[in-house]
């Protein structure tokens, strides 16, 4: 499919286009495939399953991985849940945040059937 017609949606979805095309020097298929590969990054997974287990550390070093990638890719929706999380863990906090962690996983489905819809 047409590369303009996902970038649009992703952009319609909250995605930072713009900024993430800078950063990757306005390579669009690169772009793509960078935001489905953090769509699929284990840290994701790694990051549940250190919630589960209440282990601080792995948790945020899975959460800070996730900030950075997200950020860089310009994927906003899930960059600002990852934000928040980061900072909890950032100050020794893991209790609650699997609320937050539900809205990042549903927010990465989202993205999936994005990306699987337009591609």
């Amino acid at each position: 499919m047409e590369n303009a017609v996902l970038i649009k949606k992703l952009s319609d979805w909250g995605c930072d286009i713009n900024g993430a095309l800078n950063r990757m020097l306005g390579d669009e298929d690169f772009l793509i495939d960078c935001i489905t590969a953090v769509n699929k990054d284990e840290s994701i997974k790694q990051l549940g399953e250190a919630i589960r287990a209440e282990n601080v550390e792995e948790a945020f070093s899975a959460a800070h991985n996730l900030k950075g990638v997200t950020a860089n890719t310009g994927i906003i929706p899930i960059f600002n849940i990852v934000v928040k999380i980061v900072e909890m863990l950032r100050n020794g906090v893991i209790s609650g945040l699997e609320e937050s962690y539900d809205e990042l996983f549903a927010k990465n489905s989202e993205l999936a059937v994005i990306l699987d819809t337009y591609k």
